[in-house]
């Protein structure tokens, strides 16, 4: 008892220095409906139940040539009004308002009436509206019917089935690869990539300290996703990598970097489309580099995979340089409107990985129903083409609205301090509009901004609307747009 209350003392402390230095955060929990009655897909001409098990013979792959009805409930969200209450006054919450107590116990007698605020969400991922569709909805419906979650466990014992196996090969022909290897996100996929290069050069050197020359020498973008430099820091415990880091999409600096490495080895790692400013790697000039140096490309295409390419392929095929990008990390998650991480590559790195990436070998496989669910997604994705168009548009009118020189649906507005962009943020959601403040850790102090998402299933109207009350609390003249200082470190 006293050793908990130690902790308790010790964890109460660090929540008011937390709370201090205003790093502390909160859950805004969105409220999804759970009753047949507010379900979006009552259109019988357009789509049937989800849960017509009796279907199940029938083909209920179906893809649309535009918006539906259904797509908009993607970026239509609502929130409990104690969580707006909350947002509003900056009040931390742990979640609980999300739901009503006597529904925890299983007391369904009991009602427990909520006031919600519905809001316009430019803020997620979901830059296709792909969560809503219904043919990836039946495709989940469908497995979890038939097969439930499937067997439960690491991809290496018993976890992956043919399910999985047909998403891979759907996921490397899309990215123009060998193969592709299943994770349990793309966080820990960038993870089990970095740690395989780590044991590269530790396997080979039979566990003693390697020389200069037999080292493997990694340059980042300054930039890169947290899961990359987290992937790194582990890498380099095993003794036998070097870390360098470009200024942000800087290839004097990387080329420097480069000329001045004695090691053979080398590896560039770089984000395809960057989450927190919304511009894309230098796919041009990193392919120059890469045939100068020989070294081994590395991209995350977690924002460009299925939004940018004709076909979806990511930045990679929007630059035409599939063929010289060696390992391609994505997630399906994001455009997708599912869950998870894969890393498409050759069927020799794919072996690698999966003796040696721990994130991947020592988590447990994604559920059927989400595998069968991505594989419909990609599908849709390839085929309603109409969605890459619209969203290309989006940001157009964005540009057209604001005079802001934006080049990808991820809008990074830099307001500086933390008081406007949380000022901001709120004057936002009172207008209807769900978008948050990006503070320190995440981004560097002063540099504190709004990040907008775009999406195919936004209007032109979400937009003239969404700028107006923008321009009422921030100036489009004086915005910046990219930082190149670098994140914050955790």
């Amino acid at each position: 008892m006293e050793t908990m209350n130690l902790w308790d003392n010790l964890v109460e402390e660090a929540l008011v220095k937390l709370e201090n230095l205003k790093l502390l955060r909160s859950l805004r929990p969105i409220h999804l409906p759970n009753d047949q009655q507010s379900k979006p897909i009552e259109n019988e001409d357009q789509s049937s139940s989800i849960s017509d098990h009796e279907e199940a013979g029938k083909d209920l792959f179906q893809v649309y040539d535009e918006m539906q009805q259904w797509d908009r409930s993607s970026v239509e969200v609502q929130i409990a009004e104690e969580t707006f209450q909350r947002w509003v006054c900056d009040i931390p919450s742990t979640g609980d308002e999300a739901v009503c107590r006597d529904k925890i116990t299983g007391n369904e007698a009991e009602s427990c009436p909520q006031q919600f605020k519905k809001l316009l969400l430019f803020s997620g991922n979901d830059y296709l509206g792909l969560s809503s569709h219904p043919t990836i909805g039946k495709a989940a419906a469908k497995a979890s019917l038939e097969l439930g979650m499937g067997p439960r466990g690491s991809a290496l014992i018993c976890g992956y089935t043919n399910y999985h196996r047909l998403l891979e090969l759907c996921l490397a022909d899309l990215k123009m690869k060998e193969d592709c290897l299943l994770c349990p996100t793309g966080f820990s996929a960038n993870m089990a990539v970095m740690v395989a290069l780590g044991n590269v050069g530790a396997l080979l050197t039979a566990r003693r300290t390697p020389l200069e020359e037999e080292r493997i020498a990694i340059f980042s973008d300054s930039l890169n996703h947290a899961s990359i430099i987290d992937g790194i820091r582990l890498a380099e415990r095993q003794k036998s990598v070097e870390l360098f880091i470009y200024r942000h999409c800087d290839m004097s600096h990387l080329n420097a970097l480069l000329l001045n490495c004695k090691t053979k080895r080398k590896v560039v790692v770089t984000d395809g489309l960057f989450s927190m400013d919304g511009d894309f790697a230098p796919m041009i000039e990193l392919v120059k580099l890469r045939r100068k140096h020989r070294f081994l490309l590395i991209v995350d295409d977690a924002h460009g995979t299925f939004v940018c390419g004709k076909n979806g392929g990511g930045v990679a095929e929007e630059f035409n340089c599939e063929g010289d990008v060696d390992i391609c990390i994505g997630t399906l998650s994001k455009a997708a409107g599912c869950h998870g991480g894969f890393i498409a590559c050759s069927k020799r790195w794919k072996q690698l990985i999966q003796s040696r990436g721990r994130s991947f070998i020592f988590s447990t496989a994604m559920p059927v129903p989400i595998a069968a669910a991505a594989h419909a997604a990609v599908l849709v994705a390839k085929k309603e083409t109409w969605r890459r168009r619209e969203i290309w548009k989006r940001v157009q009118d964005f540009h057209a609205l604001t005079g802001i020189p934006i080049t990808s649906p991820i809008i990074s507005l830099i307001v500086g301090s933390e008081e406007k962009a949380l000022q901001s943020s709120r004057h936002l959601l009172r207008s209807g509009f769900h978008v948050t403040a990006i503070r320190p850790p995440t981004v560097p102090p002063n540099s504190c901004r709004l990040r907008v998402t775009l999406t195919a299933v936004h209007t032109m109207d979400d937009l003239k609307k969404l700028t107006t009350a923008l321009s009422q609390c921030i100036d489009f003249q004086d915005i910046g747009i990219q930082n190149s200082s670098g994140y914050a470190r955790l």
